[in-house]
């Protein structure tokens, strides 16, 4: 695999960590900027939202953007908002440098997606593809962690100039390394994107992605704000976040590489049985919490459990939309990052009940609940298609 290929995978990491990492962040942040922690959860609700709106528009408008200059573009403000960022004092203007970098990261994804694919054989894209989003899945498992560690060691603000260092070998990499070519060499007319947008009517893909938008905000909800359990209800320091947060990586790594050889073929299964047992896992994790061993290990067990499943969903959701070629990737992200928006916002006003800090593990339990009551008497509509290739 060509290098320029791994230093897009680079920014896909330092994007990846940036998504992430605020879970292990918000109690310093909210101190610092003198907010609440449930106001401060929604700096991944302002991200998420950047992505919803910005997934579907920049696909759309990128295919016919000059690759080389639209990758660079998007990459320095990804890290010019982290700087931004870093260094400002108002809470509005935080909120606001995530809006930006989430559409940043939207952008870039619309594109890199085209440009890894043309840096090597035909016969090896699907290969290229794996490289460029393997800087996610690694995100959760030392991005993510590692920012927290150096948020608790130095403060937020150095987590976040941490992101924007990282952001500089992609530029290079992309000037060096990436054509000059267009993200599509055939301009596609708007009878084309019509089309395209169409297959939203189709019942089968609105329930996949409601379906991985449900699991995705459980999954939120409970990670977002998985730092005052730890510290609060279970009494451990502040560097066991990044404990937690690395098991829940390597959790989410293990269950997204065990459906990955299963949701193709029988994604049904992995739904039957990895639904009730995410549906268990959330409220044993919010009664075992003040059991510091009991809750490292569940986190390890939901972050697998809901990875799985929720990567199943948005496999689906490629599959449902192979029709929309080039737009197919923005909805299974829109998709997840509705979750990623709805899923702190509900988690946030689950604080103010009786159950305190541990109202966000309740709700992640609440929303796998919906997903399983609604994916029950559609069973037979998520099964796998043989004769539907995905990524074409």
């Amino acid at each position: 695999m060509p290098l320029p290929l791994y230093l897009l995978a680079v920014a896909v990491f330092a994007m990846g960590t940036s998504e992430f990492m605020l879970a292990g962040l918000l109690p310093d942040i909210a101190s610092d900027l003198d907010v609440s922690v449930g106001t401060a959860g929604m700096l991944t609700s302002a991200f998420a939202i950047g992505m919803i709106v910005g997934a579907p528009l920049v696909a759309a408008l990128a295919r016919n953007w000059p690759r080389r200059s639209s990758l660079l573009g998007f990459t320095l403000a990804f890290a010019a908002a982290h700087a931004v960022g870093s260094s400002t004092t108002s809470f509005p203007l935080l909120f606001a440098t995530r809006v930006v970098a989430a559409l940043a990261n939207a952008g870039f994804l619309a594109v890199a997606l085209t440009a890894a694919a043309a840096l090597v054989a035909p016969d090896k894209k699907g290969r290229a593809l794996a490289v460029l989003l393997s800087g996610t899945t690694v995100a959760t498992i030392a991005g993510v962690p590692g920012g927290s560690a150096l948020g608790a060691l130095l403060g937020w603000r150095a987590a976040f100039w941490a992101v924007a260092a990282l952001c500089l070998p992609t530029a290079l990499g992309i000037l060096k390394g990436i054509p000059a070519g267009r993200a599509r060499e055939q301009t596609i007319g708007g009878a084309a994107l019509r089309a395209e947008l169409a297959q939203l009517a189709m019942p089968r893909l609105i329930l996949v992605m409601l379906l991985g938008a449900l699991v995705n905000a459980a999954t939120f909800a409970g990670l977002t704000f998985l730092a005052p359990v730890v510290t609060g209800t279970a009494g451990l320091s502040e560097l066991w976040v990044s404990v937690a947060l690395v098991l829940f990586g390597i959790g989410s790594f293990v269950g997204a590489t065990i459906a990955g050889r299963l949701s193709d073929r029988n994604p049904g299964a992995v739904i039957a049985v990895g639904g009730p047992l995410l549906l268990i896992g959330w409220p044993a994790l919010a009664v075992l919490a003040d059991e510091p061993v009991a809750l490292l290990l569940l986190v390890f067990v939901q972050g697998a459990l809901s990875f799985a499943l929720g990567s199943t969903l948005i496999t689906r959701v490629l599959y449902e939309a192979a029709g929309a070629s080039t737009m197919a990737g923005s909805y299974a992200t829109a998709a997840l990052n509705v979750g990623a928006a709805v899923g702190p916002l509900i988690a946030a006003a689950a604080l103010n009940t009786g159950a305190g800090s541990l109202g966000p593990v309740w709700s992640s339990g609440f929303l796998i609940a919906i997903a399983l009551l609604i994916a029950f008497p559609f069973r037979a509509m998520i099964r796998a298609d043989s004769n539907t290739e995905v990524l074409q």
